[in-house]
């Protein structure tokens, strides 16, 4: 029964010959980890953290009104701006090796005090090890930490540990259908998802903000897959979103130079794009 629900899946979606075999060769293998037979495994218990009831395994359903994410936030009144925007998380980009938008540690911890709940602060940060992540949350104190790039010191339990309460969200930069196995390597680990649409293999590396668009079909299996909330970004404008929003399903929109003019917070653009949103 498992094979022929993700058949269906993709034959309702328009892909090239060549993606459709890669993309679901690798969406089936995956669920064939959880399989045994024809029957689905119902509890994953990689998935359970001590003291939790099990829960079912599930995808994530597809969203037509996603919440809002407004990043780089330079300051109180962009933050104040974005709220009024109807934003539900605001991101606070810390020093990257590239692109738009980086502030001081000092100026996010001001940020994270001034936002009030129940708007999410995201701390954005390129720092691979679990002892640089806590090392620096714990000067900026945010709701929710973006991991940009790949974890290579620690273990995502071991950041749950030192920060108990503190939301957890993996940066993918989605390449081609590849990313859809690293997304799924970490999903059970994380919070939530954020596709963008970076390249963390060029020499000087670029982490977010390119403007740029990723292919939405990948970022539409990784969602029906993962079981955790998706937030997409990359090359959202008003001109787009709503097809974006169409194409993939997001839990969360996640939005930067879409909504900004020479840098700054745009108010047209960015009542534009959430009237586009909320089509």
């Amino acid at each position: 029964m498992w094979k022929r629900r993700v058949v269906k899946f993709f034959d309702s979606r328009k892909l090239r010959g060549d993606q459709f075999s890669t993309i679901i060769k690798r969406q089936l293998a995956h669920q064939t980890k959880r399989a045994s037979g024809t029957e689905v495994k119902i509890f994953d218990k990689d998935y359970v953290r001590p003291g939790v009831t099990p829960m079912p395994m599930r995808q994530m359903q597809s969203t037509s009104h996603p919440r809002l994410k407004i990043c780089c936030i330079q300051n109180r009144e962009e933050a104040r701006l974005a709220i009024e925007a109807g934003a539900s998380a605001i991101g606070l980009v810390s020093a990257m090796p590239s692109g738009p938008g980086p502030i001081d540690d000092q100026t996010i911890a001001d940020l994270s005090r001034f936002v009030p709940p129940p708007i999410a602060t995201f701390l954005l940060t390129s720092r691979q090890t679990v002892e640089g992540i806590v090392e620096q949350h714990q000067r900026v104190r945010t709701t929710a930490i973006q991991i940009v790039d790949t974890l290579t010191g620690g273990t995502y339990a071991d950041l749950r540990n030192a920060l108990p309460g503190v939301k957890l969200v993996q940066v993918i930069h989605v390449t081609g259908p590849e990313s859809l196995d690293e997304a799924l390597a970490v999903a059970d680990s994380v919070d939530a998802l954020l596709l963008d649409s970076g390249n963390p293999k060029l020499p000087i590396k670029e982490l977010g903000g390119t403007g740029r668009k990723h292919d939405w079909s990948v970022s539409r299996a990784i969602r029906e897959a993962a079981a955790v909330p998706l937030f997409l970004a990359g090359g959202l404008r008003p001109e787009n979103v709503r097809e974006a929003i169409d194409a993939v399903g997001p839990f969360g929109i996640d939005v930067c130079s879409g909504v900004r003019t020479e840098g700054r917070l745009d108010r047209e653009k960015l009542d534009a794009f959430v009237r586009e949103m909320n089509l």
